[in-house]
C-alpha cells in the first residue's frame, strides 16, 4: 500500500503564492512518476503538472505554465508544487497522483494512468 499526503493549501489573496507538498509513504515503488492534478466545484479533475522520477522532464497544463512549477526530492519522497501569481480560478482541491511507469510511456495528462492519489488539499484563491 502507497500512502500519498498532501499539504500546503490554505486561503491566499490574487497574486499571492503557495508552496504545495505530497508525501509518499508505505511500500513506496523504487521509482515513479508523479502529478498534481485539480478539480474545482463542479468540474471535472484536470491536469496540471506532472514529473518525471528523475525530474528531468516536466509537463504543463497551459493554464498554470509559467507561474506553476513542479519538483521533487527523491531522498525524501516528496513532490512539490510551487504556486506562483495565484488567480481566483485556480481555486480548486489540489491532488497529488503518483504510478511506477515511466512518465513517457503514459498519458501524463490523464487521471486514469495513474495507480496512486492523495486525498486532497484545498487551494483557495480570493479576489
Amino acid at each position: 500500500q502507497v500512502q500519498l499526503v498532501e499539504s500546503g493549501g490554505g486561503l491566499v489573496q490574487a497574486g499571492g503564492s503557495l508552496r504545495l507538498s505530497c508525501a509518499a509513504s508505505g511500500r513506496t515503488p523504487s521509482t515513479y512518476s508523479a502529478a498534481w492534478f485539480r478539480q474545482a466545484p463542479g468540474k471535472e479533475r484536470e491536469f496540471v503538472a506532472a514529473i518525471s522520477w528523475s525530474g528531468g522532464s516536466t509537463y504543463y497544463a497551459d493554464s498554470v505554465k509559467g507561474r506553476f512549477t513542479i519538483s521533487r526530492d527523491n531522498a525524501k519522497n516528496t513532490v512539490y508544487l510551487q504556486m506562483n501569481s495565484l488567480k481566483p480560478e485556480d481555486t480548486a482541491v489540489y491532488y497529488c497522483a503518483a504510478d511506477p511507469r515511466v512518465l513517457h510511456t503514459i498519458v501524463v495528462n490523464s487521471p486514469n494512468a495513474y495507480l496512486y492519489w492523495g486525498q486532497g488539499t484545498q487551494v483557495t484563491v480570493s479576489s
